[in-house]
């Protein structure tokens, strides 16, 4: 069996926020790659891989998956947060990768072999005006998608105002849940005039409202039938759900922030959703995702692994390798990248007609070329001070909002 030999970091991107983890083994020419990127604060994953898990490792049995994941875990003590997580991510999805190459398998296969032929996917309509998400909301429909989200002017959307008391805090865009309740209805009684029921429609309301309003917003939104109302409530708030299913039809998903078991699971198990939305590269890899998945299917609950516009190729793909195993599948988020992106990334999923394809290569089935990965570097070099804050929004009287 495969030892690991070398784990490195290899961060990409223009702005340096994609780390791609390499697990190096003693067979010449075996190697693996996984997703250990962060927007927020790449440095501290990379210091977690390299000072706290990289020295366990060296010398193990790469084939040894579930043992490695269970060791990561546990070995800060402290667990269940989203830097350790996105660093074991990383470690887990390469292991997969190696597994795979050695088997002369794709990595779907290894989890039970294929369930459907694609990944059904989802596009982003967004504009600043309703003339402009229509006109967006057309382009994706041409190109083959039938889940589309719709955004009035990003997360919060349609809830922005003017005005408001001199601030005592740094600027910021001021979100006001009435107006926001009000506009959301409307903007999906316009789609559906437009569209009809002939495209599925989500929405994203990132966490901005009161959990009554939430509920009031859910109810409202009954008659268009939504694919799924997106994180609908704060992960603090999420008891709250409880009352938006007596009271809403509407499907519910959440997760996107989920990095603890215990967040996830009694929503899953009380059916008080029905999309599971972690990012496979924050829940800590392919391996307990698969368990999540297994989950869901027990208890009807479908999947939707998140994926956002900073995520990488390889993030991407092993979800979608996910996808193509599991029954519980329901959709997948899209992600677009540049030509260049795909060319450091030979073997990256391939997005036809709304649905994402991957390749049938052993392992994941995509490989990082570093030198086209150095070049995308703005400078080409990662900047020592990449650290930056999530951007928040405040209501009118300055209160900050949670994401």
């Amino acid at each position: 069996m495969a030892k690991i030999k070398q784990i490195k970091c290899i961060r990409t991107r223009h702005d340096g926020s994609w780390t791609i983890v390499k697990v190096i083994t003693d067979q010449d020419g075996l190697y693996g790659i996984g997703s250990a990127s962060d927007m927020y604060q790449p440095k501290a994953v990379v210091s977690v891989i390299e000072e706290l898990l990289a020295p366990q490792l060296i010398g193990r049995d790469a084939s040894q998956i579930e043992d490695i994941w269970q060791t990561m875990y546990t070995s800060g003590y402290w667990r269940n947060g989203s830097t350790l997580h996105t660093a074991m991510s990383g470690i887990d999805m390469a292991l997969w990768d190696i597994k795979g190459k050695e088997a002369g398998m794709p990595v779907y296969q290894l989890l039970g072999g294929a369930v459907r032929s694609a990944v059904p996917i989802y596009g982003h309509a967004n504009g600043h005006t309703y003339e402009e998400l229509e006109e967006d909301v057309i382009r994706f429909k041409e190109q083959g998608y039938r889940i589309i989200r719709a955004q009035l002017g990003g997360y919060g959307g349609g809830g922005f105002v003017d005005g408001g008391v001199r601030s005592l805090f740094p600027p910021a865009k001021q979100f006001d849940e009435a107006s926001y309740i009000r506009s959301i209805p409307d903007m999906f009684e316009k789609l559906r005039v437009r569209f009809g029921s002939e495209l599925a429609f989500t929405h994203d309301v990132h966490e901005h409202l009161t959990p009554s309003g939430a509920v009031a917003l859910s109810r409202e939104l009954d008659p268009y039938q939504l694919f799924f109302l997106e994180d609908l409530l704060q992960v603090e708030h999420t008891e709250w759900y409880r009352r938006v299913r007596e009271l809403s039809s509407t499907p519910q998903a959440i997760g996107e922030l989920f990095v603890h078991p215990q967040e996830w699971l009694p929503l899953v198990q009380n059916r008080l959703i029905d999309f599971v939305r972690m990012r496979v590269s924050k829940a800590g890899g392919i391996t307990p995702c698969r368990k999540i998945a297994a989950v869901c299917e027990a208890f009807g609950v479908r999947t939707a692994w998140q994926e956002g516009g900073e995520n990488d190729p390889v993030n991407q793909l092993a979800s979608a390798h996910l996808d193509m195993a599991i029954m519980s599948f329901g959709v997948q988020e899209s992600n677009h990248f540049k030509a260049e992106e795909k060319e450091a990334f030979p073997g990256h999923a391939v997005l036809e007609g709304g649905y994402l394809h991957v390749n049938h290569q052993p392992g994941l089935g995509i490989d990082i070329d570093e030198e086209k990965a150095a070049k995308l570097l703005q400078g080409g070099a990662v900047s020592t001070s990449y650290h930056r804050p999530y951007i928040l929004d405040r209501k009118p009287d300055g209160t900050l909002l949670r994401p």
